[in-house]
Formats: structure tokens, C-alpha cells, sequence
């Protein structure tokens, strides 16, 4: 599958150098700009490389852990159903767990349900 990486450095500069930087917190949902990666590791998608993810764990006032969310409804341990964002059924997906930093934060969803949230942590800790 051919990936367009010269498009998305131009954007990832782009993002680097915004002064702006969302203030999050655990448990909440954004749409966030993941860009273009490597191999399977799990992409943005359209022009602006946009994936919902869910914030697991603030690291600073930068950085935080994240859960990258699909849409697809395919069974996998490592997918952990969430319920709806924006209409859509969502996934966690698990084996994508990842660092960004908050400038990469584009817009918040809402709050993830703390029984699920309660859940998705338990499920992390029994995959390490």
C-alpha cells in the first residue's frame, strides 16, 4: 500500500510548531491527528490523518497515553468494545497503545462511560 510520507512530514511540521496546546484529561475522547506510520502501526485516515482516540493515562501537561479507536466491528482480544462515538460503533484497540503529545489534539468527543473506562483499564493491565 503506497503511503504519501512526504504529505504528512509537511503537516507533522506543521502541527510541531502550534503554540496552541488543548488542555485533556483522562477518560475523555478526541479526534486526533495520528498521521502516517509504519508497517500496521495504526494510521490517521483522510486528508488530515484524523483517528479518535481515547485518553488513557495524562502523562505531563504535553503527553499522555492513548488508545487508538476504529470503527471496524472485527472480534480480536486486543479490541475492546467502547460503545458509540459520533454514531459509529468503537473499538479500543489495545495493541496500538501509544505516547503523542497534546498538540496533536484536534477536537474533543466527550467522556468515555467510567464502567467502560474501568474495563479497558483492567483489560490493558491483563495484556501486560
Amino acid at each position: 500500500m503506497f503511503k504519501d510520507f512526504n504529505k504528512w512530514n509537511e503537516k507533522k511540521k506543521n502541527i510541531h510548531q502550534k503554540n496552541f496546546v488543548p488542555f485533556f484529561h483522562t477518560r475523555e475522547v478526541w479526534w486526533c491527528c495520528l498521521g502516517l506510520n509504519v508497517g500496521f502501526e495504526q494510521d490517521g485516515s483522510g486528508q488530515e490523518y484524523y483517528r479518535p482516540v481515547l485518553i488513557l493515562k495524562g502523562m505531563s501537561r504535553y503527553t499522555f497515553v492513548a488508545i487508538p479507536l476504529t470503527s471496524s466491528l472485527d472480534q480480536h482480544k486486543l479490541r475492546f468494545p467502547i460503545g458509540r462515538v459520533e454514531g459509529k460503533e468503537a473499538r479500543g484497540l489495545l495493541s496500538q497503545i501509544r505516547v503523542l503529545d497534546a498538540k496533536r489534539l484536534v477536537r474533543k468527543v466527550g467522556y468515555l462511560d467510567q464502567a467502560i473506562f474501568d474495563g479497558i483499564k483492567k483489560a490493558v493491565k491483563d495484556m501486560l
